[in-house]
Order: structure tokens, then C-alpha cells, then sequence
């Protein structure tokens, strides 16, 4: 289907709403196409293909809202679904908050934030990458078994229409490439890591090779591991866990948590959080980025933007909703699936780096913890409470030594910001990025 006729279908669909008395109404389409490959131990383990699509109708009587999806697209299940829209919102409570954005509000120059490879790889293209990986993460010394590599490619095409006159549709891609293997055995011990890469663009992943030659080697390093001993000791968090300590800020700035009360952030806008120089940014136009939108999906404006400059908290996620509830205007921060109301999302987030390597930020630490891997979801965005599993490795006099396992690191999120030191090896991989971090005080409970 073409994009003209997809979003003459969507507003077909917001003109029957309204003949059967919507006051407004918004739909969205998303059809989809995935492919994925695995292979483990030499040989092809698995390779699929689907798919699929699905269309959704959120109408407005006054300010009761009505939402219904399908799969089916002929005329009488689009018949149905107006009806059945338009039925519930009739029959639910009235949401003071909800409704579409005011017309002069909508977006009209939309960047191109470049989200769709023109390039599908084959099942052969994809097939070789795994093959290259694995056997990469097997060829290292000291593995000896694999849990398989994984790759794959997805297209979503995404229209979305309202009756405030907002119309727009876009394609995005999705490549990705993934290698597990576990090195050693069971009277010695048995250790398990992994290496990932994925991008908008398929010629923008890591090498095959170099996935699963890092995945092999992590997973070696990591033998022999043991408890560390207790006490308050500096932690060291590696970029691909210091970006959950991003990924937390972002749970704790949602505009639905703030209007509910359910943030420990939730009167500290304007504050300092985090230490002087700290900038976290958000940048939704970022070319080829994983999480790029040229728009939101109220169609409304996205922009870069600072939610942390020189450490304080400068902004909350919000769309329209949360907005009207904090008396405040949407920060073009709306998401949203076929079969539910918009919510709050980030875009393409990053914690600055700072100016010293991972090495510098170690150099005087006589006794901590380098963290490579957290366990667990002990993480309370209420009160800010935070203790999660971890491993890695001890470091000794400024050097990385053995590596460790089976401890718990415990503080509070409140504590953790504060004291966070960026180091100056920040890489964009996943969408929510983090250079390497410290943050001293943390309890490491172990022997």
C-alpha cells in the first residue's frame, strides 16, 4: 500500500468516527517485516521470517476516549472497529486530561533524521554474519560451548493520522547482530558473556568478527571469578551498564510517574541532581539514530534538548496528557502502539563524556569494584532505592585484577547521581548511552 493510500485509509477512518459521533479521533497503522537468523555450534539453528501489521482507532466523545485495534483490514472489520471505538468511549469515565493537540500546535517541517536502509539483506547475507561471529567467539582459547549468534532485520512502516490535521507516515529499519558462548567447564567453573551491535543501517554494524571475538574473550576473562569482600568501596560501572543509570533518570523523569507522585525526582525540577558539568542530552533528529523521530506521535515538534545541564534537572518527558496534568506544555516526548494511548519516551539519550580516559578514573582507587554485568531489578524509582546483583572485576591500586561474582551494590539513585564522574569513552550503541562511570560510596555486599 502506497503512503497515500494509507493515510487516506487512516482518515477515512477518523471521517466514520466522526459521522458516528466522535468529536475527534486519531488512527495509526504499523505494518511490519522481521527476518532473523540463528546458528549455533556450526550450523543453522533457526531462520524466520514474518509478517504482519495492525491498525488502530482512539476516538474522543467529549472527553471520554475509546480505543480498539485490529489485524483486519476489510470493510467490515473497519466498520467494527469505528463502532466499537465510539461504543466504549460512550461508556468510560470522562478524562480531564486527554484529547488530541490543538491544530496550530502540529508539526510541519519534519526533518529527515535518515531511519530507513534502502538495502534488505538476504537470509544468505544474514547467515554469514552469525556464521563469522560464532566462529570468532568459539576460536578464542578457553571457550567451550556456545549459546549461538543471532542476527537480524526488521521494517516498520508507520502512518499516523488525527482530525486536527496532522497526517504523516514513516519507514524505519532495524539491523542487529548478537554472539553468546561460555568458556570453561564444570569442575573449574563455568563463565557466560556476550557482545551485540545494532543500527538503523545494516553497513553500520560492528564487524562479525570483532563481535564475537569480544564476546569470547569477555566471556574467558570473566573465569575464576570470586566474592569480593564487604564495605564501601568506589564502583566503576562499564558504558554497557552505566547506561542503565541513564535509563533510571529517564524512569524517574516520566511525566505520568510525576503527575501520579511515584518519582523520587518529582519536586526537584530546576535542582541539581547530579554534580557540576553533568549534561544528559536527548537529540530525537540524530541521523541514523536508533531512536530518531522526526515527530512525536500527537504530532507534535521533537526537538534536542538538555534534560540535565551542569547537573541540574532542567525538563520532565511529557506528552499532552501528563502535560495538561502538570499544568505544563508537552515536550514532543509522546509514544504510542496501535491498541493503547500515547505515553511519555525518550528519544536518543546520552550522558556527555567527561575529559579523563576509564584508566585515569581508576588511577587512585586503592580498593573497588569494576562493573560489568547487573543482575536484578532492585531498583525503586519511588523512594530512589537501588541494589542489584553484579559482577566484574576487583581493581587493586588503580589496575583491574581478578574478576568477581555473586555480590550485591546498594544506594540510592539520589546518592549515585550526585556523586557520578563521566569518563571520555562515550560510543553510541543502543539508543540510551553512557560513557564509562564512577561513583564512589556504593555498598558492595560480598563475603
Amino acid at each position: 500500500m502506497s503512503e497515500a493510500d494509507t493515510l487516506s485509509l487512516l482518515q477515512d477512518l477518523i471521517d466514520r468516527a466522526k459521522a458516528a459521533g466522535a468529536d475527534a479521533a486519531d488512527a495509526i497503522l504499523v505494518d511490519g517485516v522481521s527476518v532473523s537468523v540463528a546458528w549455533r555450534l556450526g550450523a543453522l539453528e533457526r531462520m524466520e521470517r514474518a509478517e504482519g501489521g495492525d491498525i488502530g482507532l482512539r476516538v474522543f466523545v467529549g472527553r471520554q476516549q475509546g480505543i480498539v485495534s485490529s489485524a483486519d483490514r476489510s470493510p467490515a472489520a473497519l466498520r467494527d472497529l469505528v463502532d466499537r471505538a465510539v461504543a466504549i468511549a460512550r461508556t468510560v469515565p470522562e478524562d480531564p486530561f486527554g484529547g488530541l493537540a490543538d491544530p496550530d500546535r502540529i508539526a510541519r517541517d519534519l526533518p529527515d533524521t535518515q531511519s530507513r536502509d534502502p538495502s534488505e539483506p538476504s537470509a544468505e547475507d544474514l547467515t554469514a554474519m552469525v556464521q563469522a561471529a560464532e566462529d570468532a567467539a568459539r576460536a578464542v582459547p578457553g571457550v567451550t560451548n556456545s549459546e549461538g549468534a543471532e542476527a537480524g532485520w526488521s521494517l516498520a512502516k508507520v502512518a499516523l493520522a488525527a482530525s486536527n490535521g496532522f497526517a504523516h507516515s514513516y519507514e524505519r529499519t532495524g539491523c542487529s547482530l548478537a554472539a553468546s558462548v561460555i568458556a570453561g567447564r564444570g569442575a573449574e567453573g563455568m563463565e557466560r558473556d556476550y557482545d551485540y551491535s545494532g543500527a538503523v543501517f545494516r553497513e553500520d554494524l560492528r564487524d562479525p568478527v570483532e563481535i564475537g571475538r569480544s564476546a569470547g574473550e569477555r566471556a574467558v576473562r570473566r573465569l575464576g571469578a570470586r566474592r569480593p569482600g564487604s564495605g564501601k568501596v568506589p564502583v566503576v560501572f562499564d558504558p554497557r551498564v552505566a547506561r542503565t543509570l541513564v535509563g533510571h533518570l529517564l524512569g524517574a523523569i516520566n511525566g505520568a510517574s510525576i503527575a501520579r507522585g511515584t518519582s523520587f525526582l518529582k519536586d526537584r525540577m530546576g535542582e541539581r541532581v547530579f554534580a557540576d558539568g553533568i549534561q544528559i542530552l536527548d537529540d530525537p533528529h540524530r541521523a541514523r539514530g536508533l531512536k530518531s523521530r522526526p515527530c512525536d506521535a500527537e504530532g507534535l515538534a521533537t526537538r534536542p534538548m538538555a534534560l540535565v545541564e551542569d547537573g541540574r534537572l532542567t525538563t520532565w518527558l511529557l506528552d499532552l496528557r501528563s502535560a495538561r496534568q502538570l499544568g505544563l506544555e508537552s515536550t514532543g516526548h509522546a509514544a504510542r502502539g496501535t491498541g493503547s494511548p500515547p505515553h511519555p519516551s525518550a528519544s536518543n539519550v546520552y550522558l556527555k563524556p567527561g575529559t579523563a580516559s576509564p584508566a585515569d578514573l581508576m588511577a587512585d582507587i586503592r580498593e573497588g569494584f569494576y562493573v560489568t554485568e547487573l543482575v536484578g531489578q532492585g531498583v525503586n524509582t519511588i523512594t530512589g532505592d537501588y541494589s542489584r546483583g553484579a559482577a566484574g572485576f576487583w581493581i587493586e591500586n588503580g589496575e583491574i585484577t581478578y574478576p568477581v561474582s555473586e555480590c550485591t551494590i546498594a544506594g540510592t539513585l539520589q546518592e549515585m547521581f550526585a556523586a557520578l564522574v563521566p569518563a571520555d569513552d562515550l560510543v553510541l550503541r543502543y539508543g540510551t548511552d553512557s560513557p564509562t562511570v564512577r561513583v564512589d560510596g556504593l555498598t558492595v555486599a560480598g563475603q
